[in-house]
């Protein structure tokens, strides 16, 4: 990994760091007056999606550049010159170990060992970028689903401040999350996989050697499997807000689409 983006890992992770226990909470007291009502444990996490939504911005707008822009990441997707994208995948990676550190001090309320393991399995994938420069074009083309995290932490932030189900506000950013979650989670699957099977038997992918080969491949596929899993929930959910179907019976539903904008989702990067 060059100084470059060893530079870039760090400062990422001192700046989320800063957002965090600084900025967030200044911010949210002055546009939130909820805000400082919160119990500790709900304040800790209102800030760490603040922070996920800040990171969900800058990496996603950052790809959608890289996609629509970058002649040679596109034009050679797996040996394709990397440099841009090793810097926003650095950001990615200085975010995650900022989370794993956030994880590790409040254990007792926010930890999860299969969060620690995407983090993990991601900083893993990602070191392939950062080290040998390899899949720029995969790498970015994962990180736009990170354009869905902020309409998930909206619908996180709403429920915190208590406002009803029904409010337009709500039922907006809920119509909005499901259609942008959709988008660039699940409608890119095809054109994804299109991209990925091109290169299978190519020169540049024997390249690459069985290891990345393998961590690219199944954490593709199980990342799909989850969004998948994700999607029908939120889209479940949505049905019901949108149609008015209420009552005790589907208190369930709207639990399970509460459930699907957690952190799993919100601090994804695929």
């Amino acid at each position: 990994m060059e100084t470059r983006e060893l530079t870039v890992v760090a400062g990422s992770f001192v700046t989320f760091q800063l957002l965090f226990s600084v900025a967030s909470p200044w911010l949210s007291s002055a546009i939130a007056p909820g805000y400082r009502r919160l119990p500790l444990t709900k304040l800790t996490e209102w800030n760490s999606r603040l922070v996920s939504t800040v990171h969900a911005l800058i990496v996603g707008l950052f790809c959608l550049y890289i996609l629509w822009f970058d002649d040679a990441v596109n034009a050679n997707p797996v040996w394709g010159d990397p440099s841009l994208v090793k810097l926003n995948v650095a950001i990615t990676c200085g975010y995650l170990l900022y989370d794993l550190v956030l994880l590790a001090c409040n254990w007792s309320t926010m930890g999860d060992s299969f969060f620690v393991c995407h983090h993990l399995a991601a900083l893993y994938a990602y070191g392939y970028v950062l080290t040998r420069g390899v899949l720029p074009y995969f790498a970015n083309f994962r990180l736009i689903s990170e354009l869905s995290t902020p309409f998930v932490n909206q619908r996180w932030f709403f429920q915190a401040l208590n406002f009803p189900r029904s409010h337009r506000l709500v039922v907006i950013n809920g119509v909005a999350m499901s259609v942008v979650f959709f988008l660039v989670r699940i409608a890119v699957m095809p054109s994804y996989w299109v991209s990925v099977f091109a290169t299978f038997g190519t020169e540049a992918f024997e390249r690459l050697g069985l290891g990345a080969q393998v961590a690219w491949i199944t954490s593709c596929i199980a990342l799909d499997i989850l969004n998948t899993i994700w999607m029908y929930k939120i889209t479940l959910g949505c049905y019901k807000v949108l149609t008015g179907a209420g009552g005790r019976k589907d208190k369930g539903v709207a639990q399970a689409l509460s459930s699907s904008d957690g952190k799993y989702i919100n601090n994804h990067t695929d």
